[in-house]
């Protein structure tokens, strides 16, 4: 599962910085992650067991004497097994956990700094579940503008000139102008599969910036600019300005 923080950054070309890692709020441990092809809040194993300064192993021996006490159905809704790659080299199990999850293995640990950790990782839920509702519902008006864009360029010649492409080519011009990669590039950059959404990847930022900048080409295509056209006004132009 790979993720990624898109850094804008308002020079005359926007630059893309790619982690394999999910957004974080400073340093925290709480992440968006997608398990089992949905993105959740989630916290592993390993981040739980260095910040009550415990040995993994016994979180994980409390993970699984949850998972003997509760159904299958149930424990599958809270825990995910998952590796990390260990110091040796050698891959090790983990389990990434929902904040309910969370809630139950943390029961039992107890006192002052244990509340206070916990109270921590609460607040750190909340940003983050913000942070992915946000991205959602970004997601969700990404669709109405790409229907937008695609209509625009099936009543134009753009499409039968481009032989049924002419999406796909806009999109990479408008990844290309802003992320300076093509969603190719991309994809191989993040290690994402042809079936994987790439747009599943970004920020709720970045699906503004990509959004706003596709409402801008459909109304250029619609008062008839063709490709080379639009292509030359959005590079030499401030980007992050005109997606605004």
């Amino acid at each position: 599962m790979l993720h990624l923080i898109l850094i804008l950054k308002k020079t005359d070309s926007v630059k893309l910085t790619l982690t394999r890692f999910s957004e974080r709020i400073e340093n925290m441990l709480v992440e968006v992650k997608r398990v089992n092809k949905m993105e959740m809040t989630v916290v592993s194993s390993l981040d739980v067991s260095d910040t009550f300064d415990k040995n993994h192993r016994d979180v994980m021996e409390s993970i699984r004497n949850i998972e003997s006490t509760i159904s299958t159905a149930e424990f599958s809704a809270l825990f995910y097994l998952d590796s990390y790659k260990a110091s040796n080299g050698k891959m090790n199990p983990m389990y990434l956990m929902t904040r309910d999850g969370f809630t139950l293995l943390a029961m039992g640990y107890t006192g002052a700094k244990a509340m206070k950790f916990k109270l921590a990782y609460i607040k750190q839920f909340n940003a983050m579940e913000k942070i992915l509702q946000g991205k959602l519902v970004e997601r969700e008006k990404g669709i109405a503008v790409r229907q937008s864009l695609t209509k625009a360029l099936q009543q134009s010649t753009e499409n039968e000139r481009m032989h049924g492409h002419a999406y796909s080519t806009y999109t990479n011009c408008i990844y290309k102008v802003l992320f300076g990669v093509n969603a190719k590039q991309l994809r191989e950059n993040l290690g994402i599969g042809k079936k994987d959404n790439l747009r599943d990847y970004l920020s709720a930022e970045d699906l503004k910036v990509i959004q706003s900048m596709e409402c801008l080409v459909s109304g250029l295509v619609d008062c008839g600019w063709g490709y080379d056209q639009i292509k030359e006004f959005i590079q030499k132009n401030n980007t992050m300005q005109i997606a605004a």
